[in-house]
């Protein structure tokens, strides 16, 4: 099986420039706490929830500072012609709970997560991936 064919494909994506509040706000309407952040079509992090509550809240950082000072620069990405254990692989040995992905052509057209693939696999393969994923570094 592809990552494409069970990758969430309705993807919000945070600027560098946005405020960190906006950001969180739109997390929390939205009951999401990761996105992809792009530069124009390249992707240049991900941010997360715990991102803003850490390296923003816990830094002191004000709500209009912008996300470019407190996200995750750069990504572990996949490639939507990959197949599923090549995501779970990389989730496993980087202790990775999602992945944006791309096209060919370096587009990103989704993001896959631990909760997209265990619908989709055997239990044993991501009992195995989640054990790994969730084990403290």
């Amino acid at each position: 099986m592809k990552i494409k064919d069970m990758m969430s494909r309705d993807v919000q994506v945070a600027r560098s420039a946005d405020p960190i509040q906006e950001v969180a706000a739109r997390m929390g309407a939205g009951n999401f706490g990761f996105l992809p952040v792009s530069d124009g079509d390249t992707l240049i992090g991900t941010i997360t929830d715990r991102d803003i509550a850490v390296r923003g809240t816990g830094q002191g950082k004000p709500g209009a500072a912008p996300v470019s000072e407190v996200m995750t620069a750069g990504a572990t990405t996949v490639l939507d012609s990959d197949d599923l254990k090549s995501a779970l692989d990389l989730m496993a040995s980087g202790q990775i709970r999602r992945l944006p992905v791309l096209d060919r052509h370096g587009k990103l057209v989704g993001v896959v997560s631990l909760g997209d693939l265990s619908a989709r696999v055997k239990a044993t393969s991501i009992g195995v991936a989640l054990e790994t994923i969730s084990a403290s570094a």
